[in-house]
């Protein structure tokens, strides 16, 4: 069931910098469309749903709306427009000045203002960056039961598997069109891979054989010429009087020789088919001097923790295992960035191995010291090989010349995925992340679980993406009553 057409592009080019951003031929909404938009950091997903909400002009080329669109932006803060009340209770928004809303509140705030009134169309742009589980699952609620078109960036790949039925992808300027759900995407990405793959060997397979078959031919016309000089001049008068030859050895010669270079032509003509780039798997040794050897190197002992009055854990003990990955849920403002740092600082009530080195991501903007290139800056902060490391930023999108940027030249997204990389390539033996996957795109987010995977120490994460934890965690707390609850 597709409907009307609500929103049209045709002919769109969008440049920057003289970069070609997009290059659109054709593409459409309709009404019962529910579209997930993905692609790398920087590809130009924002920029598409800004095109379409008529926050961007395109250089070329015309955006046909027939419907009212409400747009949802990311990065702004919530505005003055009228909220049902019935919303604001049911997002669960404090009623206090906009300052002392945290960034989960403002969030919560935006949705109630977006779904007080009803709007044909929706264009949604990272909506549930900062929500915990419980507003994640009543925003999958209430857009299940909507009745529009549905447009949504988004990395949170739990909500793109519940929401959308159709995926598209923004690479190299281009918008590819796949059917169904995140998952089924991917399904059919490792599919596209795999048959490149098959072509990719059957192409080496054919360009061997044919490169034999002409090496064969070149080595007989050799033996030809070989066969030729050392004749005498006695065998070669006889030879060049039997009335049977037709050819004589040098013709046969030149004619061995154009059947070669035959063979070469046809290895031209050959269509190339490249291999798809391999996943790397990527593992992070501890250096014999960083082992921990305590099996619990993180503990509590009735530990009780405090934000201002509020008390958030009480009298709590737990024991976190050597080397396991163990994740912190629990509602917005449960305690769990909190908890973490008063882990970081080895607060009261905490029992932490001596031979911890503790390596943390906070979520905050980074500041880099000095001048110095991507590049440079891991290798100051790392005793890796230069190999791994560029083998590290590469699965971090840090490709080609971005590893020659100056550090205080990054965006946010840049510095956030190369804070990442040092942490695992640096000299600690404890991870402690708060919500690393904020803002990184679905690819990041993939390469940062296979470090995870690859990491032989301990790491330490609070996370709200289900999907992420479940692919991660060897284990899974929940902050509830006061208390650290070990739910898996």
């Amino acid at each position: 069931m597709m409907g009307q057409v609500c929103l049209e592009l045709k002919n769109i080019e969008i440049t920057f910098l003289d970069q070609l951003v997009l290059d659109i031929p054709q593409l459409a909404v309709h009404q019962f469309d529910r579209i997930g938009i993905v692609g790398k950091n920087g590809a130009g997903k924002s920029t598409l749903l800004k095109l379409m909400a008529g926050q961007v002009t395109p250089d070329k080329g015309h955006v046909n709306r027939f419907v009212d669109f409400a747009y949802f932006e990311q990065l702004s803060k919530p505005g003055d427009s009228e909220t049902d009340y019935e919303w604001l209770g049911k997002f669960a928004v404090p009623q206090t000045e906009m300052e002392h809303l945290s960034g989960g509140e403002q969030t919560r705030m935006k949705l109630a203002q977006l779904f007080s009134t009803y709007h044909e169309g929706l264009l949604l742009d990272e909506p549930t960056t900062h929500l915990d589980a419980a507003g994640i699952q009543l925003f999958i609620e209430e857009l299940t039961y909507y009745v529009g078109a549905l447009v949504l960036v988004s990395h949170d790949r739990y909500v793109l598997d519940k929401l959308v039925t159709k995926i598209w992808e923004v690479e190299d300027g281009q918008v590819t069109e796949y059917t169904g759900n995140y998952s089924d995407y991917v399904a059919q990405k490792e599919l596209k891979r795999k048959q490149q793959q098959e072509q990719h060997d059957k192409y080496v397979k054919e360009k061997t054989r044919l490169l034999k078959a002409a090496e064969e031919k070149m080595r007989k016309a050799e033996k030809i010429t070989q066969a030729n000089n050392h004749m005498s001049k006695k065998e070669t008068k006889a030879k060049a009087n039997k009335m049977f030859m037709t050819k004589s050895k040098d013709t046969s010669q030149k004619a061995v020789q154009r059947a070669a270079k035959a063979i070469e032509q046809r290895v031209e003509q050959l269509e190339a088919v490249e291999a798809p780039e391999k996943e790397q798997i990527l593992y992070f040794p501890q250096p014999t001097a960083l082992k921990l050897h305590n099996p619990f190197p993180i503990m509590a002992d009735r530990l009780t923790l405090k934000a201002g009055k509020k008390t958030l854990l009480k009298e709590a003990s737990f024991q976190f295992p050597l080397g396991n990955t163990i994740a912190i849920t629990g509602k917005n403002g449960s305690g769990k960035t909190t908890l973490l740092r008063h882990i970081i600082q080895q607060g009261e009530g905490m029992i932490i191995s001596p031979k911890a080195v503790i390596g943390s991501y906070e979520q905050m903007g980074y500041h880099f010291e000095k001048d110095e290139s991507v590049l440079a800056f891991m290798k100051e902060r790392s005793d890796y090989e230069e190999s791994k490391i560029r083998a590290v930023l590469h699965a971090m999108n840090f490709t080609g010349n971005d590893i020659r940027k100056n550090v205080r030249d990054l965006s946010g997204g840049e510095a956030i995925r190369l804070v990442l990389c040092q942490l695992f390539l640096g000299r600690y033996n404890v991870l402690v992340l708060d919500e690393p996957t904020n803002f990184l795109d679905v690819f990041c987010m993939e390469a940062l679980e296979r470090f995870i995977k690859g990491y032989e120490g301990t790491v330490l994460l609070v996370s709200h993406d289900r999907m992420f934890i479940d692919r991660v965690a060897d284990r899974i707390y929940v902050i509830e009553q006061q208390q650290l609850r070990l739910l898996t």
